[in-house]
């Protein structure tokens, strides 16, 4: 299937994870909301008293907040199983895949819209909640290596 060329829905988006010693990417878990997966550079400023106007260059590029944090239904299963990821305190791979195939209603992620990948630390913690709400838990993802499109 070919990459679309207009836009895309968020419907169709997947936090992947690839186990130690796995050569393919798994759904890690049901995600209900994404990060950004980049950040506009830190600007460092070089003006001199020469300068008419403020002058920059970019400097790192910054994470908002510092890392990733995505949302989920919190489902006592998939706790757990972030929970032995999160104490297993290694260096894992992740990904997030853009596009899936349908078929009898059950989606199943194909990245053919992007496959964003990286390394990172992973926590997780159930969500605090009011009435009438769903109960959620954030699954954070501290990146040890910058974010990149993988190639086709």
């Amino acid at each position: 299937m070919a990459a679309s060329t207009s836009p895309i829905s968020t419907y169709k988006t997947f936090l992947m994870h690839k186990a130690s010693g796995a050569s393919t990417y798994s759904k890690l878990v049901d995600i209900k909301s994404t990060p950004n997966l980049g950040g506009t550079p830190e600007m460092l400023e070089t003006t001199t008293l020469s300068d008419g106007i403020q002058t920059f260059i970019p400097g790192i590029q910054t994470l908002d907040g510092g890392g990733l944090e995505f949302t989920a239904n919190y489902i006592l299963d998939d706790y757990e199983d972030l929970k032995d990821l999160m104490d297993a305190g290694t260096e894992e791979d992740f990904a997030v895949w853009m596009g899936a195939s349908v078929s009898s209603g059950v989606a199943t992620p194909t990245g053919d819209n992007g496959k964003f990948e990286f390394k990172g630390l992973l926590s997780v913690f159930p969500n605090g909640g009011g009435v009438n709400e769903v109960v959620e838990m954030t699954i954070s993802i501290a990146p040890t290596t910058p974010i990149t499109l993988a190639s086709s």
